[in-house]
């Protein structure tokens, strides 16, 4: 069943980290500027140059906007990155239903909904995952992920993707492929991160694989690539 946005139901309070005295005259400049982009996007054909330039120039704005609902909980950041890849795929056109209406409300407020709705969902599939799993998985996979980490490999692929795949291949510094788990040089940030870009292989498959403890795996990539996937996207401006 497709899921259906009601903006009646939505809930439109300013999000946990947002002030409540931004002055309307900003606000409204910020909604109109959002509007006009999402008709300028959606006239040009998906996968199109200009489609995934507009894309990256709404992203960036429903950033400086500081409309965005957030929450500072388990599980928000991969919320978060679902809500992206929706928007992504479904601003300007949808197959299976659930396309923006901006006669409905703004895009902030149909991304918010999305975005509380998908960060229930994964705190239900956490606890069905934790009642059923029969072997232990590292608290990495508990904590949240960024948004380029899992970005869904979709037609109307976010160039960031496609962008941060480009960066890790090249290793432009050479640092990504210098840095890897003691003892192990075959493991690297390079081979890690573009490993975990989508589609991305799982850490069992990875650990069997490298013949290595799923805990190390994960550790390392929290701890050595994680920072620097996150460093790239704040230099692309996507974060």
């Amino acid at each position: 069943m497709t899921e259906e946005f009601n903006p009646s139901t939505s809930d439109n309070r300013l999000p946990d980290n947002q002030p409540g005295d931004l002055e309307s005259s900003h606000r409204q400049t910020i909604e109109e500027q959002m509007s006009q982009l999402v008709q300028e996007t959606c006239k040009h054909p998906p996968n199109s140059s200009q489609r995934r330039k507009g894309l990256s120039q709404l992203i960036r704005l429903i950033h400086k906007s500081g409309k965005l609902w957030r929450k500072y909980t388990p599980y928000y950041e991969d919320a978060l990155q679902m809500m992206w890849q929706h928007l992504c795929r479904n601003l300007c056109e949808a197959p299976r239903g659930g396309q923006y209406d901006p006669s409905r409300g703004s895009v902030t407020t149909w991304l918010n909904w999305y975005l509380k709705r998908r960060l229930q969902d994964l705190r239900s599939q956490a606890e069905v995952e934790k009642k059923s799993r029969t072997f232990p998985q590292p608290s990495d996979e508990q904590e949240t992920l960024n948004f380029i980490e899992n970005i869904a490999a979709k037609p109307d692929i976010p160039p960031i993707l496609e962008e941060t795949r480009h960066w890790a291949e090249t290793d432009p510094d050479g640092e990504l492929s210098s840095v890897h788990i003691k003892g192990r040089p075959d493991i690297t940030c390079q081979v890690l991160i573009l490993r975990r870009l989508p589609p991305e292989t799982s850490w069992k498959t990875l650990a069997d694989e490298f013949n290595c403890s799923l805990p190390t795996l994960a550790g390392f990539y929290k701890k050595q690539c994680r920072p620097r996937l996150r460093q790239f996207a704040e230099s692309q401006g996507y974060w």
